[in-house]
C-alpha cells in the first residue's frame, strides 16, 4: 500500500504531504480544485510520462515522492532484488524528478534508476482506473493477462512459453540448414568436377618447387654436358694434355741414365701431373654420365608441373595450395551429406518440438476455459448489487492462426446490457455509468488475487447515483478489504463510505495571490459538512446535513 506521497512545485501544489491509511480513502471536492493533478503527481512517481509542463510556474523543477509498504513476496521485490537496489523490510520510495530544460530523474530508495525501471516497478504498486481509460480493462489485448493472472496457472504459461521457444530455436535452425543445403546443392555438381580433377592429379605440399628445380637442372644440364664433352676430348684426343705429360716423361725417364739424378725432380713433377691429370679425367666423365638423361623425363617433368600451374590458376591460388583447396572440396561435398542428414534430424526435432508445444497449448485452453468460466460467474455474482440484474459478462475465445508463446487464443471480455441482446465489447456498449459498474465488478473479482498494492479510481460512479452510487460505495468498500483503495468522488454515497477522507480544494498562496491547490485531512464535522456539500451544493442545509449523518452510518 502506498503510506505517504510528497507533490513539490507540481502545476497548482506548491508543497504537498499526504499519509495514507489502508482500506478506502476518498478524495473529493469541486469541479476544477485539481483532483487530476493530484493524479498526474502520483503518475510522476510510478514512472508515468510528465514534462517541463507540470512543473509550477516560475520554479525550475517539480518533484514526487511516493512511499510503499509491502509484503516480503511481493513481486515488486522481486524486481529490485534482480536490478540490485537495497530495500528493507518491504519499504519502497519512489522519487521522480523534471527540471525546467526538460530533463526527467528517476530513484528508488535514494538510487538512481531508469525511469523505464521506475515505470516497471510502479506498475506493480499503483493501477489507476478511470472512466475513460482504455487500458487495462477496456483494451482487449490485456485481456489475456488478466484472466491468466485471476487464473494463477503460471506454471503451465512458462511450460507454452518455454516450448515455443524451443519451437522458434528448431525452425530457425532447420531454415538456416536448409538454405546452407539448397546453395549447396545448387554447386554439388562444380564441386564434384573439381574434386575429381584434383583427385587425379593428387598435388603434394613443395612439389611444384621440386619439379621446377628439376627442370631446371636438366635444361642446364644438357648445355653443360656438350661443354664439358668437349673438353674431356680434347683432354683423352692424341694431342691431348694426358698424352703429351705422358710422352714427355717417357722422354726423361730415357735421358735420366744419362746424368742420373739431374732429371729426377722434373720426372716426380710430370709424374704428378699425370695422375692428377687422370684423376681430373675420370671426375669430368663421372659428371658427364651424371648429366645424361632420357629426353622423355624432362617431358614428363614439364607437363607436371605445367599441370600444377594450371589447377592453381583455375582455383586462384599458389601451387602449394592445392592440396588445401582440395581437402576444401572434400569437406564441401561431405557437408552436403551432413547437411542431408542435419535437415532430416531438424525436420524431426522441429515435428517434436512442435507437438510438445501443441500439446502444452491445448492445456492452456483448457485451463482458461475453466478459469473464464469461473471468472464469469463471479462477475455476474457482482452485478446484482451494482443494479445491473439484467447485465451479463462473458469472456470470449478467439483462435488465432499462429498459435505463439501466448498461446493458442485470443480474450476478449464483452458484456450484454439486456437479455438477448449482443455482446459487445466494454467501451462499445456500457454506458458511462454501466462502464464504471462493469469495471468495478471486473476489479472486486480480479483483486482476490491480484498483487497491485493500491488501486486508485478516478470518478468510477461518475453518471450514477441514488442507490447505484451507494452500491458502487459499498462494492468499492469491500474491495477495499482486498486492496488499498484511493477513489476520487463526487459521489456522498461513496464518499461516506470511506476509511479515511480528503479533501482536495484551491486557495491563495501564503503572501500573494496565487492559487494553489491544497489536500486536507477530514474529520467527524469537518468530514459531515463536505458530506452534506456534495449532497445539497453550494448551501449546506439541515436536510443535507442530517443526509449526511445517515449515510455516515454504514
Amino acid at each position: 500500500m502506498i503510506v505517504s506521497l510528497t507533490i513539490k512545485d507540481i502545476v497548482l501544489i506548491d508543497r504537498l504531504q499526504m499519509n495514507f491509511e489502508d482500506g478506502l480513502c476518498v478524495l473529493s471536492g469541486e469541479t476544477g480544485a485539481g483532483k487530476s493533478i493530484l493524479l498526474s503527481g502520483i503518475g510522476l512517481a510510478i514512472g508515468s510520462r510528465g514534462g517541463r509542463e507540470l512543473i509550477r510556474h516560475s520554479k525550475d523543477q517539480g518533484s514526487v515522492s511516493a512511499e510503499f509498504a509491502l509484503n516480503e513476496t511481493h513481486a515488486a521485490l522481486k524486481i529490485l532484488e534482480d536490478n540490485g537496489i537495497d530495500f528493507d523490510s518491504g519499504q519502497i520510495i519512489l522519487r521522480r524528478i523534471i527540471t525546467r530544460d526538460g530533463r526527467s530523474r528517476a530513484f528508488i530508495n535514494d538510487q538512481p534508476v531508469s525511469v523505464s525501471l521506475l515505470r516497471n516497478v510502479g506498475e506493480h504498486l499503483i493501477e489507476i482506473h478511470g472512466q475513460h481509460d482504455e487500458r487495462g480493462l477496456l483494451n482487449p489485448s490485456g485481456h489475456r493477462d488478466l484472466l491468466d493472472n485471476f487464473g494463477s496457472y503460471q506454471g503451465l504459461l512458462n511450460r507454452v512459453r518455454n516450448t515455443y521457444a524451443e519451437l522458434v530455436t528448431y525452425t530457425e535452425a532447420l531454415i538456416e540448414e536448409q538454405e546452407k543445403l539448397e546453395i549447396a546443392k545448387k554447386d554439388e555438381e562444380y564441386i564434384r568436377y573439381n574434386l575429381e580433377e584434383l583427385v587425379l592429379l593428387n598435388p603434394l605440399e613443395g612439389e611444384e618447387e621440386n619439379l621446377a628445380k628439376e627442370r631446371t637442372r636438366m635444361m642446364q644440364g644438357e648445355n653443360l654436358s656438350e661443354g664439358l664433352s668437349e673438353i674431356l676430348n680434347k683432354l683423352l684426343n692424341d694431342k691431348g694434355v694426358d698424352t703429351i705429360i705422358r710422352t714427355a716423361l717417357r722422354k726423361i725417364e730415357r735421358l735420366s741414365d744419362k746424368a742420373p739424378g739431374l732429371l729426377d725432380q722434373v720426372s716426380e713433377g710430370l709424374d704428378r701431373a699425370a695422375d692428377e691429370t687422370s684423376n681430373a679425367t675420370a671426375v669430368l666423365e663421372d659428371i658427364i654420365r651424371n648429366l645424361e638423361f632420357n629426353p622423355y623425363d624432362l617431358e614428363n617433368t614439364e607437363e607436371r608441373l605445367f599441370a600444377l600451374r594450371a589447377a592453381a590458376r583455375k582455383h586462384n591460388c599458389q601451387p602449394d595450395q592445392l592440396v588445401r583447396c582440395k581437402e576444401e572440396f572434400e569437406q564441401k561435398l561431405a557437408a552436403l551429406e551432413y547437411g542431408d542428414g542435419e535437415v532430416k534430424r531438424l525436420i524431426l526435432k522441429v515435428r517434436e518440438a512442435r507437438e510438445k508445444f501443441e500439446r502444452e497449448a491445448r492445456k492452456l485452453s483448457i485451463q482458461r476455459t475453466k478459469t473464464a468460466q469461473e471468472l464469469d460467474k463471479l462477475v455476474n455474482q457482482e452485478l446484482p448489487a451494482l443494479k445491473m440484474n439484467k447485465a451479463e459478462f462473458k469472456t470470449f475465445f478467439e483462435l488465432k492462426e499462429n498459435w505463439n508463446a501466448d498461446g493458442a487464443e485470443r480474450v476478449d471480455f464483452k458484456v450484454s446490457t439486456n437479455p438477448g441482446a449482443p455482446f459487445g465489447g466494454l467501451i462499445k456498449i456500457a454506458s458511462g455509468g454501466e462502464l464504471s459498474r462493469f469495471i468495478l465488478a471486473l476489479k472486486v473479482v480480479l483483486a482476490r488475487k491480484s498483487s497491485i498494492a493500491t488501486l486508485i479510481f478516478d470518478e468510477i460512479d461518475q453518471g450514477v447515483g441514488g442507490a447505484v452510487a451507494n452500491a458502487v460505495g459499498e462494492r468499492l468498500a469491500q474491495l477495499a478489504k482486498k486492496a488499498q483503495i484511493l477513489v476520487i468522488t463526487h459521489s456522498p454515497q461513496v464518499a461516506a463510505r470511506g476509511t479515511s477522507h480528503w479533501l482536495i480544494r484551491k486557495r491563495s498562496a501564503k503572501g500573494d495571490s496565487t492559487l494553489i491547490t491544497a489536500v486536507t485531512p477530514l474529520e467527524d464535522g469537518h468530514r459531515r459538512e463536505e458530506i452534506a456539500r456534495m449532497l445539497s451544493g453550494a448551501e449546506v442545509t439541515k436536510e443535507a446535513r442530517a443526509a449526511a449523518d445517515n449515510l455516515l452510518q454504514y
